[in-house]
């Protein structure tokens, strides 16, 4: 998760004792990888960690980051709660180590950043996954503006279908869904909310 908010933001919101999205995986990730065969996987901006630990229990190998302290700890406390092993970085996107042509996987969960941000992000998530490797992505639409289940309120930083065709026009077998979904993950993603997601192979 992650917005143009500072990691002062991020780090008071991850500081409360409860799991503020949840300990459950994002329902489209989970779907989307319970039949693959595990591999080495990255989650940028993973939070708390929820999708990471769940799909260490699947036996992925996961490596992820993010700018909240805070929400390292939580993330590597829910690990130990669970019996699974996750490497987890806090630091900015563009200080984070990106080798090239190595995940078999890379989730982007909201992470929704400004247009200049957004495409550096995306270029160098395209470099580091492996070719066959696949990329899951899911975040608010530019239609969730004014809808109350989560995400910034600044359209640049909301998603488009014709923003995901262009930023991974590279993918193969590229599937980009534009829908309305009840969202149900912690306090801060509750209701109907317009999603876009991308499903895609390099």
């Amino acid at each position: 998760m992650s917005n143009s908010y500072t990691k002062t933001f991020w780090d008071e919101r991850y500081r409360q004792s409860a799991y503020v999205y949840g300990t459950a995986p994002n329902v489209f990730f989970a779907e989307q990888i319970r039949d693959l065969k595990p591999g080495k996987m990255l989650l940028p901006f993973e939070g708390e960690g929820r999708n990471a630990v769940w799909a260490a229990r699947l036996g992925w190998e996961v490596t992820c980051f993010d700018l909240s302290s805070a929400g390292q700890e939580k993330a590597l406390k829910l690990a130990e709660q669970e019996g699974v092993s996750i490497k987890y970085q806090v630091c900015d996107f563009r200080d984070f180590e990106w080798p090239q042509q190595h995940y078999d996987l890379i989730m982007l969960c909201y992470a929704h950043l400004p247009p200049d941000e957004r495409t550096l992000l995306h270029s160098r998530i395209m470099t580091s996954l492996e070719i066959g490797g696949i990329l899951l992505l899911e975040a608010f639409s530019t239609k969730q503006l004014g809808l109350p289940s989560g995400g910034p309120q600044n359209p640049e930083m909301l998603y488009t279908p014709e923003m995901m065709e262009n930023d991974f026009a590279r993918l193969r077998n590229r599937v980009v869904s534009d829908m309305t979904i009840d969202i149900n993950e912690g306090v801060h993603h509750q209701g109907e909310a317009k999603v876009i997601r991308l499903a895609g192979m390099r």
